[in-house]
């Protein structure tokens, strides 16, 4: 499972990554509202926890812009705003649930779990886009009979490209969702793992192809699928 963290206090994001790390979570990490719905519109998450007061863009108008953008990814509001009007107003704006600061570790990991089933929802588990299925569970990316196992940078970078399937994916976008924003990783990164995506596509047989757009990304073709 794949959780998104929009906290601007460091030590407070990095220690709710970590509580969740532990129980094997896949976690990216953002500081502000802006990031924080660039990151979101994405999709490819399955919770998002968001402070309310945040750099640029508040938690509020952050869930509000989601659900006006039709992105119904859970959101947890964890915020040390912690007045009945709002909670009311959090979950007016399309929040899903709204605790506050401070809590229990335990406490956020059962209403993150119960997120994930709210209203009798199964977590994703598998992508599918023209004659490839990527399955999040052994990170295998197939086609047909064949299927082959990726690694984890492969495995992410392969999971926003189907997530954004026939629309361009921007190199920066993948340095700082895979590597991380504060990474040194550069286009030549990011250019490796796109060959070892491409060979393993060769692999199985897939005609699904990863287009380079000049200077801007990547984009998935199906071919002729």
């Amino acid at each position: 499972m794949q959780v998104l963290v929009v906290e601007d206090e460091r030590r407070l994001a990095e220690a709710i990554a970590q509580i969740l790390k532990e129980k094997k979570y896949l976690v990216d990490v953002v500081y502000n509202g802006k990031d924080g719905l660039d990151y979101a519109l994405s999709g490819i998450y399955d919770v998002v926890i968001l402070d309310v007061m945040l750099p640029f863009k508040s938690g509020f108008d952050v869930v509000s812009e989601m659900r006006s953008k039709k992105v119904t990814t859970p959101v947890l509001i964890l915020s040390a705003r912690d007045t009945i009007d709002d909670k009311i107003t959090g979950l007016n704006k399309g929040a899903d649930d709204y605790m506050t600061k401070p809590f229990a570790p335990e406490e956020l990991l059962a209403r993150v779990k119960a997120l994930t089933r709210r209203q009798g929802e199964v977590v994703m588990d598998k992508l599918a886009f023209a004659d490839i299925n990527l399955t999040f569970s052994d990170y295998s990316l197939g086609s047909g009979e064949k299927c082959v196992h990726l690694g984890f940078k492969e495995f992410e970078i392969m999971k926003i490209l189907m997530s954004n399937a026939k629309r361009i994916v921007l190199k920066d976008d993948l340095i700082c969702k895979v590597w991380g924003m504060d990474s040194d990783a550069e286009d030549n990164n990011v250019e490796a793992y796109i060959s070892f995506l491409r060979k393993k596509l060769a692999f199985i047989g897939s005609k699904v192809t990863i287009a380079t757009v000049r200077k801007v990304g990547y984009i998935l073709e199906s071919g002729n699928v």
